[in-house]
Parts: structure tokens; sequence; C-alpha cells
């Protein structure tokens, strides 16, 4: 059996930087905060963790518009910080991911500002310039995800450029060697310091239609995804992104990854695709898996917290992977509502049983291990430009900062310092607090990072962990993990079954068959007892099968059917 890659069932941690830990003292995190926090990252027993952008910005999104992309900007600290926070991570056996932002820049960019001088500047298709339409107006009818024109009139030149996000956040122009070159070049400077990959920024948008034609209108009562995004959705984005170049450009950005392998590992790509079409999502791992190492699937976001739609989900997702690929599964989001929010307090425990027992690779969004909620934002504080532009969808509450102690600001940043939103605590309290409870969320996340590293059922190392979900009371969900692989009491499969209901859940004949008894519960104070049928309401289980007794034959126990 052969070692398996290092990212095939990692669980790999999300950094939002701004929202770490702030050591200047100025009210936003920073990469020092990072390297202070390696070791709790490391106790919680995660593999990588991926920082969002902390590269030279105007920061009118918070670093997605970036004015240089291999300087790290002042705010987050300096390029020696950068180093110390990789020799820190790597020094705790922890892999180190930044973002890479390839569809665009900031528009003070010197790529740009080269691009505006005129038609004959030799960076003007660098980016996407045309001219205006028979009526004056934008070339074509796309919109941004912020749900304006995606175009904008340069005074001086009379053209229009392109931009997917803010006017202020043009796009490049891929279509041109030049371009792919320069951007390949930025992924060589950051793998040269230490990286051990990207998570690749609104991977889809690389490649538009080179007609640039119109985007169809949305059909009524569908959307392209599930979350509301006002304007956007009264499109089908057919033509603004996804053209079938793309494949191309991640098959050459794979090889060059390839080509910085070493003894200590591959060099790996996460791609942000929102594609719920899960056929077409699939195709970005390429036809021999030679594009992008994990996709990422953020269907668990989106989808109805109710056992047939979860079974449903991931029964699709894993029926559309190609040979041999890996899922991941993503559960918490910079860009989405708090899980503990989305599912409920209460069933924030069993959204993180459910996230580490999945076949794949997790990621674990930063104070998700807390439970800690959505943000109340006053409209005054909202800084998100997307929220300010769509009340209601602002993603400020998903970003508010990590509480690690008790006192004046939560010990995220000095006391008397603002921090740059408003705090929020979890139910269960700071960081600190639930160190110390053996009954806290923090806890529980720990429990199972170490059940997922050490059972071969749940198919990390080199095991090949399978899933198979089972028919039984419906306000349950309820599967097995298992490896064909082993033998003997580490080959034995685990049970997982998860109470998505407030109500204490009889779990009948889905016990039958196997002894079984609770080898972990999401809430030890309440569950009836290891071999009691009954789910205490809310309640999660992962179950392990009973050693035969006494008067049990244990050839005999291993012939019964299993569920």
């Amino acid at each position: 059996m052969t070692q398996r890659s290092w990212w095939n069932g990692a669980v790999i941690y999300h950094v939002y930087p701004r929202s770490f830990l702030d050591t200047d003292q100025d009210g936003v995190g920073d990469l020092c905060g990072i390297s202070r926090q390696v070791p709790y990252l490391a106790s919680l027993g995660v593999d990588a963790l991926w920082l969002s952008p902390f590269f030279s910005s105007p920061m009118e999104d918070f670093g997605y518009d970036i004015r240089d992309h291999t300087a790290v900007d002042p705010l987050f600290g300096n390029s020696r910080d950068f180093e110390a926070l990789i020799d820190t991570a790597h020094g705790h056996g922890l892999r180190v991911l930044i973002d890479y932002v390839p569809n665009h820049t900031a528009s003070e960019h010197p790529w740009f500002q080269e691009s505006r001088r005129g038609p004959g500047s030799h960076r003007r298709d660098w980016y996407t310039w045309r001219d205006p339409a028979p009526d004056g107006g934008p070339p074509n009818n796309w919109i941004t995800l912020f749900g304006e024109p995606a175009w904008t009139r340069d005074t001086e030149s009379g053209q229009y450029y392109l931009h997917s996000f803010l006017p202020s956040m043009p796009d490049l122009n891929w279509r041109n060697p030049a371009v792919r070159n320069a951007m390949f070049d930025v992924a060589r400077y950051w793998l040269d310091r230490g990286v051990d990959g990207f998570r690749v920024d609104c991977a889809p948008l690389l490649a538009k239609d080179p007609e640039l034609r119109d985007n169809p209108p949305a059909a009524a009562g569908t959307l392209a995804h599930h979350r509301p995004m006002g304007d956007y959705d009264s499109q089908q984005h057919l033509n603004d992104q996804s053209h079938p170049d793309i494949h191309e450009i991640y098959r050459d950005f794979r090889k060059l990854l390839d080509s910085y392998g070493d003894t200590s590992g591959e060099r790996i790509s996460l791609g942000e695709i929102h594609e719920y079409d899960w056929t077409a999502w699939s195709r970005y791992f390429g036809r021999d898996l030679d594009e992008i190492h994990l996709p990422l699937n953020f269907g668990l976001l989106q989808t109805r917290w109710q056992p047939q739609a979860v079974r449903e989900l991931v029964q699709a997702v894993l029926g559309a992977l190609p040979h041999g690929a890996v899922p991941t599964w993503v559960m918490g989001s910079h860009d989405d509502p708090r899980v503990a929010s989305r599912v409920g307090t209460a069933q924030a425990p069993n959204a993180m049983m459910l996230l580490l027992t999945l076949p794949g690779t997790a990621i674990l969004y930063n104070g998700d291990e807390l439970g800690l909620p959505n943000a109340d934002i006053a409209p005054a504080d909202i800084r998100d430009p997307w929220g300010l532009r769509n009340p209601g969808l602002s993603r400020d509450p998903a970003r508010s900062p990590m509480p690690w102690h008790d006192g004046p600001n939560a010990g995220f940043t000095a006391p008397g310092t603002r921090p740059w939103l408003p705090l929020t605590l979890p139910p269960g309290g700071t960081a600190a607090a639930q160190e110390t409870d053996p009954r806290s969320l923090l806890s529980l996340t720990r429990t199972l990072l170490t059940l997922r590293r050490n059972h071969p059922a749940l198919g990390t190392g080199t095991g090949t962990g399978t899933i198979e979900f089972l028919d039984g009371p419906t306000e349950v969900l309820a599967y097995t993990r298992s490896t064909p692989r082993q033998t003997g009491p580490e080959g034995q499969p685990l049970l997982v079954t998860l109470n998505l209901t407030d109500r204490a859940i009889h779990l009948g004949r889905l016990l039958a068959g196997r002894r079984w008894e609770r080898h972990l519960t999401t809430i030890p104070a309440a569950s009836p007892g290891a071999g009691s049928p009954v789910l205490a309401p809310n309640e999660g289980a992962i179950w392990k099968p009973r050693p035969p007794g006494p008067h049990q034959d244990a050839s005999a126990t291993s012939a019964r059917s299993q569920c």
C-alpha cells in the first residue's frame, strides 16, 4: 500500500487574519498573532492552516483587492513576520496555505495603472478593455457579484474595463500569455518562501466567453446556488465564468505546483468553486486528476439541516467524484453565516461531528470549534462592501474577532483598543474557558480530531474509509464508516448517529444485528448511557462494536450482518 498524500483526509484550519489575534494594538489581527496561536492550532489537531489575504492592498474589499501580490500589507506585519509564521507552523508540523487571487487586481496595482494609460500601453491587454455598445452603454449585460454593472467607463479613453467585483478591482485578462506568466511568477514567489499551496479565489472566473456574449436571464424560481445574492441572481452566469478554456489554465497551474514537490510533500491547490451542479463541479479535478487537487464543495453550507437533505447532498457529491478524487467538505466560511447560527447552537456539535467523520478532507473555519455565532453588527458598524450595497447580505457577522480569554476585548486586542468589528461570545465561553471544560465544543472538536487521526475507518493515514448510509428514524442521520483493508479491533467499523431534532429518538432496529456501544457523544451529561438505544435531544453519537461477552463467540459476532 502506498503512502497517501498529506492532504488526503487532512483537516485544514481557515484563518481570517483580520479577526484572529491583534498583537500591535490597532484593532486588526496580524501575522504575529497567528504565529502566537500556532501552538493552539497544533494542540487542536489540525494538519494545515490556510490564510485569507494579507497582501498589500487599499482594503476596499479587505485584501482581495491586491496592490502588490508579493508584499505583506503593513496592517498585518512584514515579510519577516510571514517567514517567522512559516517557520513556526512547520516547526509544529503544520502546513501553510495562502490565498491566491488570480482573477483581478486593485486599480492601484502598477499593472492596471500602466494599462490605463491608453490603448497604446504595453499592458492594455493585461485587462479587458472594450469600446462602448452602439447605444454608448457597457459592452454587454454582465453584472458583478455585488449586483452592479460589470463595466466601468474610463473617461480618458472612452473605453470600458471589466470587473467582476468593485470598479476598483479590474479583472485580469488570462487569455494574454503575459498575464499567465506574471501570475504564475506570483505563485513561484510564495512557493519559494515555503508555502505548501494555495486556495484559489473565485476559481471559475478566470476564463470568460471570448466573444463577451450576454448572460441570459435566470429562469423563474431557480438559482445557480442556494444562498440569495441579490441582483446577481437575476442572470444565468453562463458567459462570465467557467468557459471550457479554464481547464488548460489549471492543468498548467498543476504542473507548476507539481514541480515544487519534494520530500516534504506535494504543494497543492484548493479551488473556490460555487458550483452546485456536481457534475460541472467535478470537472475541476481534471480528466486525469491533473487540475485542482481539492475543488471546494460548499453544499453543506446551503443544504437544509435535515437528515434526508444532508444524506442526498453527500451522496450526490460522492457520486460525482472522478475515480481516485478526494472530496472536500466546508461547513463554515468567512463569506457565509456561522454554523452555530445556521443550524442552531444545540446542533453545532452535530455539525462538527458530521464534518469530521465524512470521508475526504475537511475545512474548519476559525471560531467554529468554539461554537461562535454570528455577531450582531449594527448598521453603522458594517464594513463589508457587499453588505453596504445589499442590506441583509453582509458577511461581517461571520468575521467577528476570536474570543481568546475573559477580560477586555476577550483577549483579541489590547484593552482600550476598538476591534475592527464588534466581538461576540459563544454560549460555551472563550477559548480559555472551553479548554478546561470537557463538555465544551472545543473539547469535542479535539476528541473528534484525535479519533479521525487514529481510527482507520475514518479514512485518514493510509486507510481508505468508506461510508454507507443507513435507514432508520427519519429524524436521524445515520451512517457507518469502515475500511475493508483492516482486520482485528482496528478494522472495526464505526456507526455515526446524529439526532437533528430537539426530541429524544429511539433508534429501533438501527442497532440490531450488532452489539453497539457509544464511543463518543456530543452531550455526555444528557446521554442515556453507553448501550442505550435512545438518542437524547440534539445528541450525536459515534458507536463502536461492543466486545464479545463471556457467553458470546467472537467468530459468531463477526459473522452477523452489519448495519
